[in-house]
Parts: C-alpha cells; structure tokens; sequence
C-alpha cells in the first residue's frame, strides 16, 4: 500500500504549480480538466509521476488554517528527497524561501516551505539507512 495523491484546494492553481514544479522537476501535469464542485465551477490539475501526484483544483476561499495555531485540520505533509539542498536552491531560485528549519538530527535533515495556499511542505533527507536511527527524535 502506498499513498497515491493528496487533494489540494487552492485559490490559483499556476502559482501552486509554479511551486510544486520548483520542487519537483521532473513531475509533469498528468491530467486536468474543468468541473463542477457542489454548485461552483472549477479547474483542476493532476501533477506529478506515474505513481504519485498532487491534484489542485481552484475553487478554495478563504484563507488556510493558522499553522501555529491549534484548529482542527491539515498540519503538514512531507517528502523525502536524496538531496535536500537541492530542493532548497530549486525553490530559493523559483521564489520560496524557507518557512522554518528542521530539529538538528545526526541522522537526517529537513526544512519546511509554506505552498501558495498556505499549505506547510516538509521535505527531508535522511543520513542514514538504519530505520531505528532515521526514526529517532534526538
């Protein structure tokens, strides 16, 4: 088993884009259309690989949840990469800095960036193959 897709709702599906291709170069629009939401038109993109993508549709209002505070809802999702300084310079050069740094680990790295609508993206590095120390919180 294995996750397949997170849905994202967002305001401007380019500028998401303009983000998630930054980190994921080598991830392409799958599918897209136009729909209907309960009444309010939208578009919609499948953006990714052939085994996981991120779907982004423009119908969101509003705002995000507050990360720092305490409502119910999505906190954050993360990706793990072979080269997180990598990432870090492909988004630096697209716009996007650095939301917050990850805790100081012997055995992996990682860094948050907050998407154009408001979603925190954690992307990690491990330094290790050993399960028990990548899995460790020192």
């Amino acid at each position: 088993m294995y996750l397949e897709h997170v849905n994202l709702v967002a305001s401007d599906i380019d500028s998401m884009l303009a983000f998630y291709q930054a980190a994921f170069p080598y991830w392409s629009i799958r599918s897209e259309g136009q729909g209907d939401w309960y009444g309010k038109p939208r578009r919609w993109v499948h953006f990714g690989d052939d085994t996981h993508y991120i779907a982004i549709s423009d119908h969101g209002e509003g705002e995000n949840r507050y990360l720092s505070g305490h409502q119910v809802g999505f906190a954050h999702f993360a990706y793990v990469t072979n080269n997180l300084n990598a990432v870090v310079t492909r988004l630096n050069k697209a716009g996007f800095k650095v939301s917050k740094k990850g805790s100081t680990n012997p055995f992996r790295k990682n860094v948050y960036f907050i998407d154009p609508a408001g979603f925190e993206i954690e992307f990690v590095e491990y330094l290790s193959d050993i399960p028990s120390e990548r899995n460790n919180d020192l």
